[in-house]
């Protein structure tokens, strides 16, 4: 996994195991192809926002934002 998304990578994959979900049953859930769900789940870098709030949902999280805490 690349860096800066593995954490959050690595929340989706649990959150889709702990529902018992294969990646190609997430992505019916979400309309999306399989092939965005591994990239997803492996850190891709760059993925569409509009897919990822589909995986989300499908998932029942969501996407918040916070301000950075400075050193």
């Amino acid at each position: 996994m690349t860096e800066p998304l593995a954490p959050f990578a690595g929340q989706v994959r649990q959150r889709r195991r702990s529902l018992r979900l294969t990646q190609d049953q997430l992505a019916d859930l979400a309309d999306c192809s399989p092939r965005f769900v591994r990239a997803l789940e492996s850190g891709k870098r760059s993925v569409r926002l509009d897919k990822l709030l589909d995986v989300l949902a499908a998932l029942g999280l969501e996407l918040s934002a916070q301000p950075r805490r400075v050193p």
